[in-house]
């Protein structure tokens, strides 16, 4: 079955198995694991006119009914979606799958070349079962958050040994993979075979906290009762709601971003409770920041660096050469062997994990 129409991701998150993804101009730090999601590559049957959400909100929670956002902001997307590799009847759920890995923390433009290479030498998850899990590592490059290689690899693998090397279209199923989380679980299904899922990343969370809820920014991390909301829009039959959740995605990207937003390119601005009700600012708590230099986080990428550089095991002193600071090296390094990305050997030198 070709995969229906995909957004692109810059953005949700899984804490668990799948980090969340982050807006286009989110940058990718280089070594931990968040998880979120991109739209189908099909276009889905058309929208109803109008989205609501059935009956009116408990008392404190904002209303939703009668406001038409389907079928506007799914036009928009049909005009404005970008064209990108994994949106495309050839990519197929494995071609959705790899790219909401990469997608996540990563912007689109970081991961479109490693995405066109990964998947020109591993078209299919057993391509990639084959190879080493360090050769996953060491083809992820610069994308940052090399964690989610290993966990791409694990899935691969499970999904040859478990479904005879095709991508489960059952979110059930998609879920009980390695490395798969409600998003990603949420996100291929809807993607790659036009289910009917709530797809909530980072995108997704801004425009239905500013266009419903009338607050500036989401939540620091996912709630209840946004998973509740995004499941009141989505529409009622599967193919809109695959589209849905795609449109939705890509205008938080590219029009709804987090700082200056497009609101004169919205096609929901007339309808959005944030924009009328005055754009008040934000008064949750602060919002996170992302660091990287001096962290350990960007020692890891040094010494990772070094590993995917060499093709035989390398000595501890080429290591030594990444990092001015002992200690704090020292630090990184037991890090990355104790995440299995990197193998320490008996005779003191290091390498990429062959299991």
């Amino acid at each position: 079955m070709t995969a229906p129409t995909k957004p692109s991701h810059d953005g949700p998150s899984d804490p668990a198995a799948n980090p969340p993804r982050t807006p286009d101009q989110a940058p990718a730090a280089p070594d931990t694991v968040p998880d979120q999601a991109p739209a189908p590559d099909q276009a889905p049957a058309p929208a109803p006119d109008t989205a609501t959400v059935p009956g009116p909100a408990p008392a404190g929670e904002p209303d939703a009914s009668d406001v038409p956002l389907h079928a506007p902001v799914i036009d928009w997307f049909d005009e404005h979606a970008r064209d990108l590799p994994w949106r495309r009847p050839e990519a197929g759920a494995w071609g959705v799958m790899v790219s909401e890995f990469m997608l996540q923390q990563t912007p689109v433009s970081r991961v479109l070349p490693v995405y066109e290479q990964w998947l020109a030498r591993w078209p299919r998850p057993a391509d990639l079962a084959a190879e080493a899990p360090g050769e996953a590592v060491r083809a992820w490059g610069r994308l940052g958050y090399p964690r989610r290689a290993l966990r791409l690899h694990g899935a691969a693998a499970a999904i040859t040994e478990r479904h005879g090397g095709d991508v489960p279209a059952d979110h059930a199923q998609l879920l009980a993979l390695p490395g798969i989380g409600e998003y990603t679980a949420a996100a291929v299904a809807s993607f790659a075979y036009g289910q009917r899922h709530a797809v909530l990343d980072t995108n997704v969370r801004r425009v239905f906290a500013r266009a419903v809820t009338g607050v500036q920014y989401p939540p620091n991390a996912t709630t209840a009762a946004e998973r509740k909301l995004a499941r009141a829009l989505l529409p009622d039959d599967e193919a809109s709601a695959a589209r849905w959740a795609a449109a939705s995605m890509e205008l938080g990207a590219l029009v709804c971003t987090a700082k200056n937003e497009s609101c004169h390119r919205c096609p929901i601005a007339g309808q959005c409770a944030w924009r009328l009700a005055g754009k008040p600012a934000h008064d949750g708590p602060p919002r996170r920041g992302q660091t990287y230099a001096g962290t350990d986080r960007q020692v890891r990428g040094r010494l990772l660096a070094v590993l995917r550089d060499a093709h035989v095991p390398v000595p501890q002193s080429a290591l030594d050469q990444v990092w001015h600071e002992p200690v704090q090296r020292a630090r990184a390094l037991d890090g990355l062997v104790a995440d299995g990305l990197v193998e320490p050997l008996a005779d003191g030198t290091y390498r990429l994990p062959l299991s």
